[in-house]
């Protein structure tokens, strides 16, 4: 990973957090309504872009690739779905993600002009990976 993924890192799982949260709210009150074509468009472009973020390795399930917009999932799927996005999401921040003094970064290769260590490698601040404790 470099800086440009980790803010592209940092904006997906933000917007797909909110997703999560907004579906999983229609999927109390209404679990086995249809997400309308408006809402699928959106989450399917989300789930198209974890699934490149993700590769193979921490992608949630391997024959899965988005919903199908002619057999409209229902809210739950959804949040059963996304919620699955999210956690392999963290599985990817906490695989590179460092602590130093108490704060967490990324550690990502840097490149021409950033301040890198010997190795190579820039620091990039980011927030605690869910899954991992202090």
């Amino acid at each position: 990973m470099n800086t440009e993924d980790v803010d592209r890192f940092e904006k997906l799982a933000g917007q797909l957090t909110g997703i999560y949260e907004e579906m999983s709210l229609l999927s109390k009150k209404n679990p086995a309504d249809a997400v309308n074509k408006f809402k699928l468009k959106f989450i399917n472009q989300h789930v198209a872009e974890c699934n490149v973020m993700l590769g193979a390795k921490y992608r949630p399930f391997s024959d899965f690739d988005q919903f199908a917009e002619d057999d409209i999932p229902l809210n739950s799927d959804v949040v059963f779905i996304v919620s699955q996005y999210l956690q392999c999401l963290e599985k990817l921040r906490g695989d590179n993600v460092i602590q130093r003094n108490g704060t967490w970064f990324w550690k990502v290769k840097g490149k021409k002009g950033e301040s890198v260590d010997k190795e190579g490698f820039t620091l990039v601040r980011t927030s605690q990976p869910k899954r991992l404790k202090d």
